[in-house]
C-alpha cells in the first residue's frame, strides 16, 4: 500500500532554518547598517566643518573688535624712547601692547606713555605706513613748559623729575645740559593739547622739533615762541596708553607712568 507522507513529518521552513541566502543567488544580502556607515561619516565631517568655520569667523571677528576698541599691538620703530622702550639697530624691536579703553574713561596725564596719530604737519615717521608715534606726556592743556639752562625743564615754573632719562643712552649729562638741547618756551599748552616728548632726548623728533619759533627768538636759539598748536598734539589724536611689552619675552613687563610733575 502506497503511503503518504503526513505534513507535520515535513520540517516547516522557520526564519531560524529558512535560507539566508537571497533568492537566486548565493551571495548573503548586505546589511542595512553597512550602507548607511558612509552617510553617517559624511554627516559628521560636515557638522565638524560647520562648526570649525564658525569658531575661525568668531575669532576674526572678535580680533577686529580688539584691535579697532580694546587694545593694539605695535612695534617700536625708532630709539625715541630708550631706555623704556627697545627700538634700536642690532637689537630685538619691542612689541607693546597698547590700551584703546584708558581713556575713554579717564584724562592722559603727565608721564604717560601714549601712541597717538601725529598731526599732519610732523614727519610721517612711524609704524610702518601709519604714522602713528610714541611719546611721553610732559604738559596737558592750560600748563606752561620751558627749559633754560638755568631752571631746566619746568612746568607751570616748577623743575620735573624724571628718572626715565638715562645719560648713557642720551649721551648728554642732563647736569651739564639741562635741556638737552636748546631752550624752549613758554609755551603754554592749549586745551585739549598734550605737550610730548621722548624720553631719548637728543634723538627725538617730539613737540620741540615741530612748534613754531618767533624770528627774533629763534635768532638767539630760543626755541617753541610762536603759536602752540603747532608743536602739541590733541588729545583726540591719542590711540591709546602704552601698557606692556610683549615681546620679547626677555623684556616682558609693565611699562608704567612716571608723573614728572610729582616725582612718582
Amino acid at each position: 500500500m502506497t503511503g503518504s507522507t503526513d505534513a507535520a513529518d515535513s520540517p516547516e521552513r522557520t526564519p531560524e532554518n529558512a535560507d539566508s541566502h537571497a533568492p537566486g543567488t548565493d551571495t548573503p544580502a548586505a546589511p542595512a547598517s553597512a550602507s548607511k556607515a558612509p552617510k553617517r561619516k559624511h554627516g559628521v565631517l560636515r557638522k565638524v566643518l560647520i562648526v570649525v568655520a564658525i569658531v575661525v569667523v568668531l575669532l576674526v571677528v572678535l580680533y577686529f573688535v580688539m584691535v579697532t576698541f580694546v587694545a593694539r599691538s605695535y612695534l617700536i620703530p625708532s630709539e625715541a624712547m630708550e631706555p623704556a622702550l627697545h627700538g634700536c639697530s642690532g637689537c630685538v624691536d619691542d612689541h607693546v601692547i597698547v590700551n584703546k579703553l584708558t581713556y575713554r574713561f579717564s584724562s592722559p596725564q603727565p608721564g604717560d606713555v601714549i601712541v597717538f596719530k601725529a598731526p599732519p604737519a610732523w614727519n610721517p615717521v612711524g609704524y610702518k605706513s601709519e604714522n602713528d608715534l610714541v611719546k611721553r606726556i610732559i604738559a596737558v592743556g592750560g600748563q606752561t613748559v620751558e627749559c633754560r639752562v638755568s631752571t631746566g625743564l619746568t612746568v607751570d615754573a616748577k623743575p620735573l623729575t624724571e628718572p626715565y632719562l638715562d645719560p648713557a643712552t642720551m649721551m648728554v649729562d642732563p647736569a651739564v645740559y639741562p635741556c638737552l638741547g636748546p631752550e624752549f618756551g613758554p609755551v603754554k599748552v592749549p586745551d585739549g593739547r598734550l605737550w610730548v616728548m621722548g624720553d631719548n632726548r637728543t634723538h627725538s623728533a617730539d613737540s620741540r622739533a615741530h612748534c613754531t619759533n618767533t624770528p627774533a627768538d629763534a635768532q638767539r636759539r630760543l626755541l617753541c615762541t610762536g603759536d602752540p598748536m603747532a608743536g602739541t598734539v590733541s588729545v583726540d589724536n591719542v590711540i591709546g596708553k602704552v601698557r606692556f611689552i610683549a615681546w620679547p619675552p626677555s623684556r616682558w613687563g609693565e611699562v608704567g607712568s612716571v608723573n614728572p610733575q610729582s616725582g612718582h
